[in-house]
């Protein structure tokens, strides 16, 4: 009998084990709902590698959270994920025009500013933009450019200062577009001197004509790739964010990024707390961490792109500060405009206009 008990014990046991396991895997599984366990965990969902991972250590270290870090590779994704629901994102990080759908469609939380005692190191440029004027629910991440990355060995950097160099007949099949209607047309637009953010009949339709006599000098249109096909030395010119350009900058010194005078687009990357937070203590922790002065500072050297910190920035090295590729004059940045969040039809009709554009392409 007492045999019989030990091996009932062992069998319930072991039935407990596996059913202690399976939960842990299950948990392991679902990072996105570990806030539930408690006040410890803040979980952030951002795009991917944008952020230096040692600071990530350094803020668990200094406040004792543990953080739960996932990905995206675009607005919509985030946002669909948003909505869904069944997660405890506590941060995230959309781009300027998903912040105002965003907002229209409340999904976010709006930010104590008294509990924001770093936000006084902001440079008041980037703040109070068109997207969330006042800041009410967002916080300045990181800031760039669409612009124009050229390769040394076939073009000189005075042949590329404009949007409208791009047309020169000696480009022949030589560059590469993102496949992008808003950037593309948004390019186009900025060529003929008009708003990115047209919304006109006729001065759309005048931008499409412009993409189409762009047809001939154009490779290929592409996405992603575009930074693997310049580092391998397979177009002359290409048409990217200046982020993107950083990267393939560090892997091939004969390319270098150019952002055009006149009209063009300056986009903003902003923290916001979506209304899946269940951590507050613990957002507002981190967003007074990463606006720290020399931690965002840290984070701008890894990441590549232009910190919208105005103490940060001052803390850069002298070299970078003055690089004109990333942190263009304030005369030209306030020539340039942020992407407006379009209505549905108008978003339909660029995306429209672009796809005409690519369908007639002969590649």
């Amino acid at each position: 009998m007492k045999r019989l008990v030990w091996l009932t014990g062992i069998i319930l046991a072991t039935v407990a084990l596996l059913f202690g396991v399976n939960v842990i895997l299950n948990k392991a599984q679902e990072p996105a709902k570990a806030s539930k366990a408690g006040n410890s965990t803040l979980t952030i969902y951002n795009w991917g590698d944008y952020i230096d991972p040692s600071l990530i250590q350094k803020f668990e270290k200094q406040t004792g959270y543990r953080v739960n870090y996932e990905t995206f590779d675009s607005n919509e994704a985030m946002i669909t994920k948003i909505k869904q629901g069944g997660t405890n994102y506590d941060l995230t990080v959309p781009s300027d025009y998903m912040i105002a759908k965003m907002k229209e469609e409340h999904l976010l939380v709006p930010l104590d500013k008294s509990k924001l005692t770093n936000y006084k190191y902001y440079d008041k440029r980037f703040l109070n933009q068109s997207f969330d004027k006042g800041n009410k629910y967002s916080l300045p991440y990181f800031w760039g450019t669409l612009g124009i990355v050229y390769n040394d060995k076939y073009v000189k950097a005075s042949e590329v200062q404009t949007w409208n160099d791009l047309w020169d007949a000696k480009w022949k099949n030589s560059i590469m577009l993102l496949d992008s209607s808003r950037d593309m047309m948004g390019m186009a637009l900025a060529s003929n001197d008009d708003s990115v953010n047209a919304t006109d009949t006729a001065t759309l339709a005048a931008a499409k004509g412009k993409l189409d006599a762009l047809m001939p000098n154009v490779k290929a249109i592409v996405a992603d790739e575009i930074k693997m096909y310049m580092v391998q030395d397979e177009a002359k010119i290409a048409v990217d964010y200046s982020g993107e350009a950083a990267t393939m900058i560090d892997e091939d010194s004969h390319l270098h990024y150019v952002v055009p005078k006149g009209n063009g687009n300056i986009w903003f990357d902003n923290i916001v707390m979506p209304k899946t937070v269940k951590n507050k203590k613990a957002a507002y922790a981190f967003l007074n961490f990463i606006s720290e002065p020399k931690n965002a500072a840290q984070n701008a050297e890894y990441v590549g792109y232009a910190t919208p910190n105005k103490a940060a920035f001052a803390l850069l090295p002298k070299a970078l500060r003055n690089d004109k590729q990333w942190y263009p004059s304030n005369q030209q940045v306030s020539k340039l405009t942020v992407y407006q969040n379009l209505s549905p039809t108008l978003t339909q009709t660029y995306n429209d206009l672009f796809l005409e554009f690519k369908m007639s392409t002969k590649h």
